[in-house]
């Protein structure tokens, strides 16, 4: 776990409030939490290493020890290791570990979050999905594909539910982004000729980096975003359009 807090004198946007993100010891969530410590906020990261957030337990007493929460980033999860299993091979904890680690974990934190927002009358709460959520998992991996759509699907239903709270809940759906040792490896599996085909595919011919998303958490946690709730902003240069 970790705190951070960078003041700009030009973007104080979220000064006096505090962002927990999950999933920071690397990639898109560091990302995050250096965006949103840049515009102000006092920024909790919190990762698997320290606290397992899938279990509900642990997330509870997590959340009940901080001082307060303004911004929730649900930016855990993954793939865990995990490569294409044909469905009759697939095993019940290949299954679940995968969905622990990116439905539950929401679940968990946002379930806990919830209370202390609550209490304040104000709340933003953001998921990272996927792209996968919204269409297939290129690596062919049924749970993450079904978790990251379950994520879209909860996102919606908090934020019906919690809008009356003041509370927001909102969801991005990244595309192709290189910022862990999961989507490098799957990047130089591909080759050359398959790296060329992807970003081919995307309007702005390049995959993404962590920075992308990270500043599409800071609108939707950001005051201009207040009436804006139970929305997916696909972040992918394009390869979805729809």
């Amino acid at each position: 776990m970790s705190s951070e807090k960078t003041n700009s004198p030009e973007t104080l946007e979220f000064d006096g409030l505090t962002a927990v993100v999950t999933g920071t010891a690397q990639g898109i969530g560091q990302a995050i939490a250096a965006e949103l410590g840049s515009a102000g906020a006092t920024v909790i990261g919190v990762d698997r290493d320290t606290v397992d957030l899938s279990n509900s337990a642990e997330a509870a007493d997590f959340f009940r020890s901080l001082p307060r929460v303004d911004i929730l980033v649900n930016s855990a999860g993954g793939v865990v290791g995990q490569t294409h299993t044909p469905l009759d091979e697939l095993t019940d904890d290949a299954w679940h570990a995968v969905l622990d680690a990116n439905l539950q974990t929401m679940f968990n934190c946002s379930r806990a979050a919830a209370g202390r927002m609550k209490e304040s009358g104000f709340g933003r709460i953001v998921t990272i999905s996927s792209g996968a959520g919204r269409s297939v998992s290129l690596t062919g991996i049924q749970a993450y594909t079904t978790s990251k759509a379950a994520q879209i699907g909860l996102t919606r239903q908090l934020a019906h539910e919690l809008g009356p709270f003041g509370i927001t809940v909102n969801a991005i759906a990244p595309g192709f982004v290189l910022s862990n040792p999961s989507s490098r490896a799957q990047w130089d599996s591909y080759g050359p000729e398959g790296q060329q085909a992807l970003v081919e595919k995307i309007s702005v011919r390049r995959v993404g980096e962590p920075s992308d998303i990270a500043r599409g958490v800071r609108f939707f946690a950001s005051p201009q975003a207040g009436w804006v709730s139970g929305q997916v902003l696909s972040i992918d240069g394009g390869h979805s359009l729809f």
